[in-house]
């Protein structure tokens, strides 16, 4: 299986276009000991010719165009992006939708109700859904193995898993349309296992960590885990308001790091970075901490084969 990690970073990318926290401020000043990153967005291939985007991040456009195995081959119009796996329906994970509508012939793997959000309340993702020919949706059941194929069926040699992580929508997503869905179908993560039989744990949001899903991790050759934010009250502190990041839906690195400590057997990778993040600062104690604990951080353009 290849991976290729185009973009790193939470919603808003690094440096957010409208935040001026010291991270943001020293890489605008050239003085920051670290990098840029897009939001976040990884794609997947088991043969190197028929690839999978891990969601679709508003930087797409940009992050296909830096990416030469994405590029068209053949044709007028061609791509080898065969389709789309969609963990939630948060905005920084499906607005790159809206770019892939140039009569593309596309797979469209989703929840039921992250589907329901999308085709059938918003009228601009429902074009991705109405025009003949263009896209094909099948709404993944939880916990069930499937194989990632594209818009004519052909298997591309990847089995996928989604896992239940969150069960909390966008809040988007009107009150009343949050009654009428699935509690466990708001936000997953994804296993995907190649012919071969290698495994990816990918894991952008991560609320709380159980025992089922530290195993599933144990089971994986890497792990792609929710490095939003370091600290519980980050952005409180930062901005003197807001809600925690387990509030926000995710575990804090420096929760994480003891709480998966014995999760041994993959490569350990935090992905969807928050620009608030110290670990982004590769000066800082907070990523000497992180690498000390066997872990990475992940930069735009990184990629591996499993």
């Amino acid at each position: 299986m290849q991976i290729k990690i185009l973009g790193s970073a939470a919603g808003g990318a690094f440096p957010q276009w409208n935040c001026a926290c010291s991270n943001c401020r020293a890489v605008r000043a050239g003085t920051f000991r670290g990098k840029p990153r897009t939001q976040t967005q990884v794609a997947v291939s088991d043969d190197g010719r028929s690839w999978f985007l891990l969601g679709a991040s508003p930087d797409l456009r940009l992050q296909i165009e830096a990416t030469p195995e994405l590029h068209p081959r053949e044709g007028v119009r061609q791509s080898p992006i065969a389709g789309i796996v969609l963990a939630n329906a948060d905005l920084d994970h499906v607005l790159g939708l809206l770019l892939l509508r140039e009569l593309q012939p596309l797979r469209m793997y989703a929840t039921a109700s992250v589907r329901r959000i999308l085709c059938e309340d918003n009228s601009m993702f429902g074009m991705l859904q109405r025009i003949p020919d263009q896209t094909a949706w099948s709404d993944l059941k939880l916990g069930a193995h499937f194989h990632l194929c594209d818009l004519h069926g052909e298997d591309s040699g990847l089995r996928c898993q989604a896992l239940p992580l969150s069960p909390h929508y966008p809040a988007y997503v009107r009150a009343e349309r949050r009654t009428q869905l699935a509690m466990g179908e708001a936000s997953v993560g994804f296993i995907i296992e190649s012919h071969a039989g290698s495994r990816l744990a990918y894991m952008p949001a991560v609320p709380r960590l159980e025992d089922a899903l530290l195993r599933q991790f144990d089971a994986a050759d890497v792990l792609l885990f929710d490095g939003t934010f370091w600290s519980d009250d980050e952005l409180i502190r930062v901005q003197a308001s807001g809600q925690t990041a387990r509030q926000m839906g995710h575990v804090p690195v420096e929760s994480a790091l003891g709480e998966l400590a014995g999760v041994r057997r993959p490569r350990k990778i935090f992905i969807h970075i928050n620009n608030t993040n110290p670990t982004l600062d590769e000066s800082s104690s907070q990523y000497r901490q992180v690498r000390e604990a066997g872990w990475e951080v992940a930069e735009d353009g990184w990629q591996f084969n499993l």
